[in-house]
């Protein structure tokens, strides 16, 4: 990409081959002319200046074909010039000037990311830096409407065709418009609530690398050549990201232990002083309606068993200074079963309707939802909804506290409910195997291996702490995954831990 730099900034130098580019010529002609009479790093600067000025959509390839010769005749047009595709001195004065007030006007430069290895162009007169999420770092406007983050996959074993599969899943409230998928890469653009948004993704082996912008449709003229260039000039594979601190936390030896990787992940969004949940009305909607300037250590999931009460895992809220429950405030109590991986979080507000927990044991085989907010720094802040079956009512080791289910789950589901088709709770999100290091034991990797606590090990939980809960009525009839989603959905919130003790 130093080649990129160089030709935006300083390769765009005229050129004469009056032999080469004759009147009226062919767009064969055109072509050959500019191959044959210009560097690589000349006409990859070309295709990004048009599309600075918003005449060029496509890849930055230094081919000047049908697609390029457009772009050059539109400017040329618009400038008044002959539209010929040929490019003269007037051309290039008026490019470079225009191109040069575009970039200047966002403040545009390269950024190379430390905490992904990736290089990505930034608009820096909008955006200034959040700090390191889980997964990479984020951008953010001050009046939060413009977000932009990268990302880094490869520990957690996905697949480039997993992560397309579960980011381009429509969710509620989340619309997909274009989805395409090639080898090593993929592109997804659609609109959450009120804000557009792409993504990019590039894979080599198991390392995937990408990037997001979300930004109001009141932007989507004025940022698009940005997007262009970004997306055009992403070098996802530009350098080695800064070594990662190893896990921690009261899971630790579990999350060490090959066989396991935590559903629960640190979605932090900054990596400084904590804020203490100070309620911000102007808050976005991803982070709960909290302001977490400071230190966002760590998010889950969890439902409402209760009058005032949120059941989730004892490794998303053990350790947090305060913890935060969706949008209605932070806990005022805190009840922690470390043995059990169970945690219940009292709010001092009405959260709606508890979700009726099954007492005893579930079915061997029986479908099941898996609800929760996944993936929280690039996913929608919507709820997330995945399908499977329970494949074992023995969790690792024959561990009788544990179902095995085939559900995908991902970092943040940890403290969801998994429901059956009648909205009954089954289980309790907890664990997944990680399929790097069980491929690296087993030379074979392991599908849809995931784990929840059993809803009779929760109903104990309950009892012991006086929390009066509903039982699940087993005749209870089955219903339609939508359904059954929707009779759920208001009763499942994001847990969200802020800053350590």
């Amino acid at each position: 990409m130093r080649r990129t730099l160089r030709a935006v900034f300083a390769g765009l130098l005229l050129f004469s081959s009056p032999a080469a580019l004759q009147a009226a010529p062919t767009q064969g002609d055109v072509s050959a002319a500019y191959e044959q009479n210009t560097d690589q790093d000349f006409r990859v600067g070309m295709q990004m200046r048009l599309a600075w000025t918003g005449d060029y959509v496509g890849p930055f390839d230094g081919r000047i074909g049908p697609r390029s010769i457009a772009a050059i005749k539109s400017f040329q047009g618009r400038m008044g010039q002959s539209a010929t595709g040929v490019m003269d001195a007037a051309f290039l004065d008026a490019l470079i000037g225009q191109s040069d007030d575009a970039l200047r006007s966002v403040g545009f430069g390269w950024q190379d990311d430390s905490q992904t290895g990736v290089r990505l162009g930034l608009p820096f007169e909008l955006v200034q830096e959040v700090g390191a999420t889980e997964v990479g770092t984020m951008w953010r406007s001050p009046d939060e409407a413009l977000e932009i983050e990268t990302v880094r996959f490869v520990k957690e074993g996905y697949s480039l065709q997993d992560v397309f599969d579960i980011l381009s899943t429509p969710t509620d409230g989340k619309v997909v418009e274009a989805s395409e998928l090639k080898a090593d890469r993929f592109r997804i653009s659609g609109r959450e609530g009120d804000r557009d948004y792409v993504i990019s993704f590039q894979a080599r082996g198991g390392d995937l690398r990408g990037f997001s912008v979300a930004y109001p449709k009141a932007m989507e003229t004025s940022l698009k050549p940005y997007l262009v260039v970004a997306e055009g000039g992403f070098d996802p594979f530009a350098g080695e990201p800064a070594s990662q601190a190893p896990d921690t936390g009261p899971m630790a030896e579990l999350s060490r232990d090959p066989r396991y990787a935590l559903a629960f992940t640190n979605n932090g969004i900054m990596r400084e002083s904590a804020t203490g949940g100070e309620r911000a009305s102007d808050a976005p909607s991803g982070l709960g309606g909290y302001d977490v300037g400071g230190e966002l250590d760590a998010s889950g999931s969890g439902f409402v068993v209760s009058d005032g009460w949120v059941l989730t895992n004892a490794h998303v809220a053990r350790t947090c200074r305060s913890v935060a429950v969706g949008s209605f405030g932070t806990a005022s109590k805190v009840v922690v079963d470390d043995e059990n991986d169970l945690a219940l979080l009292k709010v001092d507000a009405d959260l709606g309707r508890p979700l009726p927990l099954v007492t005893g044991k579930p079915r061997l085989g029986e479908d099941v939802l898996a609800l929760g907010y996944p993936l929280r720094s690039i996913l929608a802040d919507s709820l997330n909804v995945t399908r499977g079956n329970i494949s074992s009512l023995l969790g690792l080791m024959n561990d009788p506290n544990y179902l095995q289910i085939s559900a995908a789950v991902q970092p943040g589901n940890s403290g969801g409910p998994v429901i059956d088709l009648a909205g009954r709770v089954v289980g309790i999100v907890t664990a997944k195997l990680n399929a790097v290091a069980v491929a690296d034991i087993t030379g074979d990797i392991p599908q849809s291996i995931n784990f929840a606590i059993r809803p009779d090990v929760a109903a104990r939980f309950l009892d012991e702490n006086g929390i009066a809960f509903v039982a699940a009525d087993m005749d209870a009839a089955l219903e339609t995954v939508p359904d059954a989603t929707e009779k759920t959905a208001d009763s499942v919130v994001p847990v969200l831990c802020l800053g350590t003790k």
